[in-house]
């Protein structure tokens, strides 16, 4: 399930998110003591706990004891009610990172990114495609700009590394989540997954090893062997993906700096 932020009203929206009118004045209404922050605040409990799925406005007119259009005259409607949720959630994250060392800072930033998609992982269903133009997903993008501008690389090159640096948390982190969410869904593990259709590959496919070879050498190798029993196996794969392609990538703008 994709989801595309900024589909409200630009004008509204832009204000919710700047807060560039008081978001918290009283309004009429049956009952004081709403306010744009309290329904976004529990608009995130609610995608935490349940996912896209389970976020309505009904759903957070009901836990705040209200009906959902008691909220319209805060938050003109749902399109409106995610940017500000995502901006919201982005909140958590630091604003600045001033280590001695670039990398180092760099590393801190991804391993800060991929904690927060884990924690709130309908954020990964928040299309980049449409940014929500948000304060705080401003402070997130600042922060890294910082740190990759000490590597003295032009600016184009920065601004493609940015991309890079997001895309390397993110599809992992997007992995990790799923399979969280799998064993949810469906009731079975990773493993018991696994297990039950792998085991039919001899039965449908007696000629495997010789169709695909190389794939065979790599489980021969046990390279899709996994240490922590208590994680499941596409999330710790997911984790190691993360780390390594960091790495990589990191390893990558270090070749590059030499190299101006």
């Amino acid at each position: 399930m994709v989801v595309f932020a900024a589909q409200g009203d630009p004008r509204r929206s832009m204000v919710l998110l700047w807060r560039t009118e008081s978001p918290d004045v009283e309004r009429p209404g049956p009952k004081p003591g709403l306010s744009v922050a309290l329904i976004v605040e529990t608009a995130i409990a609610i995608a935490d706990a349940e996912g896209m799925a389970g976020l309505s406005m009904r759903a957070v007119g009901d836990k705040l004891g209200r009906t959902a259009m008691a909220l319209y005259t805060y938050v003109p409607s749902k399109s409106e009610l995610l940017d500000l949720m995502y901006d919201e959630a982005l909140a958590e994250l630091s604003a600045a990172y001033d280590g001695d060392g670039w990398r180092d800072d760099a590393t801190r930033w991804a391993e800060d990114l991929w904690s927060f998609y884990l924690r709130h992982p309908w954020v990964l269903q928040v299309s980049q495609a449409r940014p929500v133009l948000g304060p705080n997903e401003y402070v997130v993008l600042e922060a890294l700009v910082k740190i990759l501008r000490r590597t003295g690389l032009p600016p184009v090159v920065l601004r493609r590394l940015i991309s890079a640096l997001y895309s390397c948390v993110r599809e992992p982190a997007r992995t990790a989540s799923e399979s969280r969410l799998a064993e949810k869904a469906t009731g079975q593990s990773d493993d018991e997954w696994w297990y039950s259709r792998s085991a039919h590959l001899k039965e449908v496919s007696p000629d495997f090893g010789e169709r695909f070879p190389t794939l065979t050498w790599l489980e021969g190798e046990h390279a899709f062997r996994m240490e922590d029993e208590t994680v499941s196996y596409l999330e710790q794969e997911a984790r190691e993906a993360f780390e390594l392609s960091l790495t990589v990538l990191l390893d990558g703008i270090e070749v590059a700096m030499k190299a101006e």
